[in-house]
C-alpha cells in the first residue's frame, strides 16, 4: 500500500512540475505589447502613426508585419528602443525599402518599437495586429516561431485632422539651427509623385504645420511650380527567345515638382510640416503676399512691403533698387555703358570689346515666374562678341524680406585668352556713397573704409571668400550689401587656371566690388594675357540686402544678423509613405559582370 501511494504521489509530483513548465514556456512564447497608441506628427515620427512597444521571449533577430483593420502596412519601421529618444528631433535611422530588400536585419530585439504609417481619423476604432517571426538567424527556417498581438484602441478627438479629401500627404522636418526665431522664412523642397496622383498638383497642394504642442493644422501659403513628369514605363515584356527580362520594374513613372512655402520655425527646434495633395476635386487657391511682379520681361518691376526693384529694360540685371521706408533715395548707377547696378559674369579677350551680361540686348533665353512665396527672372546666353562663353543671371525675390538672391554661371566652351576674367559685381553712381565695410579674414576684423576720400582707381583688396561686403551713405542712411553664400570654380575637360583670385573694391565716377577670377588687367603687367580653357566653370551665389544703416557706432550692424540667418538655412527632411506599388526586392545594373558585394553576406548578430 505504501509502495503504490508513493508511486502515485511520484507522478503526481511529476505532473505539477510539467504543468508548471508548460505554462511558463507558453507564457514565454507570448508577444506582449506594453504600449500602443495612435499618434500625431511630431519630428522623431512626422505622419500620423500608430507606435508599439513590445516585449519578445529572448533577444531575437525578427522580422515584422502589422495590420490596421485587416489592411497590411507598407509603411512599418522597426527600432530598437534606444533608437528614437527625442520625439522633438528628427530621427536617426530609418529602413527603406530597398534596405529590407538588399540585406537582411540581423540585429537582436528584446523591446523594439514597432512605428506604422496610420491615416487616423479622430474617434475611429483601430484594430491593430503586430505578427512577429521570430528566427535563429537572418535567413529564416521551417522552424522559425511566429508571434502574433492584436490591440484595438480608439483614434484621439482632441485635434481634427485634415480634411479627408486629400487622400496622400507627405511629411517635412524643418529643423533651426542658428538660434534665431524664423518667421516667415521662405522654404522651397523638390518632391516626387505617381502620376495618377498628381495630375492637378498646382490646385491640390496644400501644405499645413503641427503645432509642436497642440498638434493643431494652420495652413500657410504655398506655391507649386517647376512641374517635369517622366512617364515612360519599364519594359517587362520577355527578351526575343521568350525569357523572362526581370519580374519587377526597375523604375515607376514620376512627376516632380518644386513646393515652396513660408515657415514658422522657433529657435533651436524642429517643426513638422504636411504636404496634402492628390485630391481631383480640389478647388485653386490664390494664396495673397506682397510680393508682386509687373511689367514685360526682361525689364520688369518687382514690389515687396520693403523695397522696389527696377531690372534693366535690355540685359534684366538689376538696374535700381528703392526702400520703400526712404522713396527719396532710390540707388542705381548709369554711370557707364549699360548703366546697371548688376554687372558680371564678363571677359575682356582683346582685340574684341569688354563683355558683361549686363550688356545683353536681349539675352537669347529669358524665363521669369510671378508667385506668392518666390519669384524668379532668369536670363542666360553667350557672352556678347564672346560666343565661347556661355553665362546665366538669376534672381528670386520673397515677400517681406529686404533681400533677394541672384546666382551667376559661367561656362567657358572653347578655350578663351583674356586680360580679365570677373563675376559678382555691384556698381553705384560715386556720390550715392560715402563708406565701404567689409570683414576681413586676415585681420579678424571688420574694415570701414571712407570712400569719399579714396583715389579714383585704387583698388581695396579682400578675400575671395570674404563673408559679406557693404556700402553705404552715412548721410541718407541707406546701405546696399553683398553676403557671399556659395562659391565655386571647377573643370571638366581642365581644372581652372586662375591668376590671384580675391574680391576688390575700385571707385572712379563710380564706385564698384567686383571678383577677380584672372585679372592681369590690374595687376603691375597689365597686358599679359591668362587662358581660361575648355569646360572651365564658374558659379557663385549672393544675397543682396539693402537696409536702413545702424545709427550707431557700427552702422553695417544689421548685415549680422541678416549674414547668420542666411548662412545657416532652415534644414529640411522629407518622409514619405511607402506605396502598395513598391516593390519588395531591390534589382541593380551593374556596368560590368562581377560581384555585387553582397554575395554569401553574414551580417551577424550586432
Amino acid at each position: 500500500m505504501k509502495k503504490h501511494l508513493f508511486y502515485f504521489l511520484n507522478i503526481f509530483i511529476l505532473l505539477f512540475i510539467t504543468a508548471l513548465g508548460f505554462g511558463k514556456g507558453d507564457k514565454n512564447k507570448e508577444l506582449i505589447i506594453h504600449k500602443l497608441e495612435l499618434g500625431y506628427p511630431c519630428p522623431a515620427i512626422p505622419f500620423y502613426h500608430f507606435i508599439a512597444e513590445i516585449h519578445l521571449p529572448q533577444a531575437s533577430i525578427i522580422e515584422v508585419e502589422t495590420a490596421v483593420n485587416n489592411k497590411m502596412l507598407r509603411f512599418t519601421d522597426l527600432h530598437r528602443a534606444d533608437d528614437i529618444t527625442d520625439m522633438s528631433r528628427p530621427a536617426l535611422s530609418h529602413r527603406p525599402p530597398s534596405g529590407y530588400g538588399l540585406s537582411q536585419d540581423g540585429t537582436l530585439y528584446k523591446n523594439p518599437h514597432i512605428v506604422g504609417w496610420v491615416m487616423w481619423e479622430p474617434s475611429e476604432k483601430y484594430e491593430i495586429r503586430v505578427k512577429v517571426r521570430i528566427k535563429k538567424n537572418i535567413h529564416g527556417s521551417k522552424d522559425d516561431v511566429y508571434l502574433t498581438a492584436t490591440r484595438t484602441l480608439t483614434a484621439p478627438t482632441g485635434v481634427p485632422v485634415f480634411d479627408k479629401a486629400w487622400k496622400n500627404y507627405k511629411a517635412l522636418v524643418i529643423s533651426e539651427t542658428a538660434g534665431l526665431d524664423r518667421k516667415e522664412e521662405p522654404v522651397e523642397v523638390l518632391l516626387p509623385f505617381y502620376p495618377d496622383e498628381a495630375q492637378h498638383l498646382t490646385r491640390e497642394v496644400r501644405v499645413v504645420s503641427v503645432d509642436p504642442e497642440t498638434y493643431a493644422l494652420t495652413e500657410v501659403p504655398s506655391q507649386v511650380y517647376d512641374i517635369k513628369r517622366f512617364l515612360k514605363e519599364d519594359d517587362l515584356a520577355p527578351d526575343d527567345n521568350g525569357n523572362p527580362t526581370r519580374e519587377i520594374p526597375l523604375w515607376m513613372p514620376t512627376v516632380t515638382a518644386r513646393v515652396a512655402f513660408l515657415a514658422d520655425v522657433p529657435a533651436k527646434s524642429s517643426k513638422v510640416f504636411l504636404v496634402y495633395y492628390n485630391n481631383e476635386d480640389a478647388i485653386a487657391k490664390m494664396y495673397k503676399t506682397d510680393l508682386r511682379v509687373q511689367g514685360e520681361a526682361p525689364g520688369l518691376k518687382i514690389d515687396n512691403s520693403i523695397y522696389s526693384i527696377v531690372l534693366h529694360p535690355n540685359s534684366g540685371h538689376l538696374d535700381q533698387i528703392t526702400l520703400k521706408s526712404k522713396p527719396q533715395t532710390p540707388l542705381f548707377h548709369r554711370m557707364e555703358t549699360n548703366g546697371a547696378i548688376h554687372w558680371n559674369p564678363g571677359a575682356y579677350t582683346p582685340p574684341r570689346p569688354w563683355t558683361h551680361t549686363a550688356d545683353w540686348k536681349p539675352p537669347k533665353h529669358i524665363k521669369f515666374m510671378a508667385g506668392p512665396i518666390i519669384s524668379t527672372a532668369e536670363m542666360w546666353d553667350h557672352l556678347r562678341e564672346l560666343p565661347e562663353v556661355d553665362a546665366s543671371v538669376r534672381y528670386e525675390f520673397y515677400p517681406g524680406l529686404p533681400y533677394f538672391v541672384s546666382t551667376t554661371t559661367m561656362r567657358i566652351n572653347k578655350r578663351i585668352d583674356c586680360i580679365a576674367l570677373r563675376n559678382g559685381e555691384i556698381v553705384f553712381k560715386r556720390e550715392q556713397m560715402t563708406h565701404a565695410a567689409w570683414y576681413d579674414v586676415i585681420s579678424d576684423s571688420v574694415i570701414v573704409y571712407d570712400v569719399t576720400k579714396m583715389p579714383d582707381l585704387t583698388d581695396l583688396f579682400m578675400e575671395a571668400d570674404v563673408p559679406w561686403i557693404t556700402f553705404y551713405n552715412e548721410e541718407t542712411g541707406i546701405g546696399f550689401c553683398g553676403i557671399q553664400l556659395s562659391y565655386a570654380n571647377a573643370g571638366l575637360e581642365s581644372k581652372p587656371r586662375l591668376l590671384n583670385p580675391y574680391m576688390y573694391i575700385v571707385g572712379g565716377p563710380w564706385i564698384y566690388w567686383a571678383r577677380a577670377l584672372s585679372l592681369s588687367f590690374l595687376s603691375s603687367n597689365m597686358q599679359q594675357v591668362i587662358p581660361a580653357l575648355k569646360g572651365n566653370f564658374f558659379a557663385e551665389k549672393w544675397a543682396y540686402l539693402t537696409y536702413e544703416i545702424d545709427k550707431g557706432a557700427t552702422p553695417y550692424k544689421p548685415i549680422l544678423d541678416w549674414q547668420k540667418r542666411l548662412t545657416n538655412p532652415l534644414r529640411v527632411r522629407l518622409v514619405e509613405e511607402v506605396d502598395e506599388r513598391v516593390s519588395r526586392t531591390v534589382h541593380e545594373i551593374y556596368i560590368d559582370e562581377g560581384k555585387s558585394g553582397w554575395e554569401d553576406r553574414e551580417t551577424g548578430r550586432h
